[in-house]
């Protein structure tokens, strides 16, 4: 086996169950990986992959407890050496928008923000929110306060909401964004809206997309069911921005950790050795601000 490049994971989560609330790890649908994940749990689980940086996304944690799990984050940081960098939670259409940027971007490991945006205009299993809040005013308002702070932001949203994200994006050449999980194709939903929208995205270059999250492109686990729309993505962005991630432990309601990795590895086996450094950690390292010599 080729010697592993080394690895900056682009986004894993941790959750303590006994210091923060989680809404989401109590539907019956989550049981499989609701128990604590701390970061000893995490570092078990790559141990084979030569990880040498993380970065933390925010984990659906209560919206009050955002600034409770960046205070935690950077503890763990402080003991381990990980996290190197947080990306954390923040409701951008909430009127303390601001204070919570500020605040936010106060402490030393914080990068970025996520605020989970989920909607879909034909399925109410997959909203969040009751409306698309990447056109709501109120949102856009607190997108366009991440420059000023010096924060990116993550998105995490259904297709039928690319195009939103685009109009923003647009308006904000001077806010990275990082697109999760391949931006969510879903091929049952078809993939027109899907593709013009990472089309649209990759053709601005403050914008970076994880390969991640592949295993809800289909159920069972299924590499062959993805490998076209990795390698679309990679083509469509670049090597120089695509970033390796575990999404870990979420996407254990997928596959495990060992097996997700693998697929990618195998996916990306044809690209040269500095195609491969730099999705499996140059680009996170580059993204996220990191400093760290891979």
């Amino acid at each position: 086996m080729p010697v592993r490049p080394p690895f900056v994971d682009a986004h894993f989560h941790l959750w303590d169950r006994e210091r923060l609330r989680y809404p989401w790890l109590e539907d019956p649908a989550n049981a499989s990986i609701a128990a604590t994940y701390r970061i000893d749990d995490y570092r078990r689980e790559t141990a084979a992959w030569n990880l040498v940086g993380a970065v933390h996304v925010d984990a659906g944690a209560h919206p009050d407890d955002g600034r409770a799990e960046t205070e935690w984050l950077e503890a763990v940081a402080a003991c381990d050496g990980l996290p190197n960098a947080i990306v954390a939670r923040v409701a951008l259409e909430r009127p303390e928008a601001e204070a919570d940027l500020e605040w936010q971007a106060s402490n030393p490991l914080v990068r970025g923000v996520r605020h989970l945006v989920n909607w879909h205009p034909a399925d109410a299993g997959r909203r969040a929110y009751d409306r698309d809040l990447t056109v709501d005013p109120a949102w856009r308002r607190g997108f366009a306060l991440l420059a000023r702070h010096g924060l990116s932001y993550d998105f995490h949203g259904f297709p039928p909401q690319l195009a939103g994200l685009v109009e923003i994006a647009a308006r904000h050449p001077d806010v990275p964004v990082a697109v999760n999980h391949l931006a969510l194709p879903i091929p049952a939903d078809g993939l027109e809206g899907w593709r013009a929208g990472v089309t649209a995205l990759a053709a601005m270059r403050q914008v970076q997309i994880k390969l991640s999250g592949a295993g809800f492109v289909a159920s069972p686990f299924d590499p062959q069911a993805f490998r076209d729309i990795v390698l679309e993505v990679i083509d469509c962005f670049g090597t120089d921005r695509v970033m390796v991630a575990t999404n870990f432990p979420t996407d254990r309601l997928f596959a495990g950790l060992d097996t997700t990795l693998g697929a990618y590895e195998r996916l990306l086996a044809g690209f040269s050795d500095d195609e491969r450094a730099a999705m499996w950690g140059g680009n996170a390292n580059r993204f996220y601000r990191l400093g760290l010599t891979l």
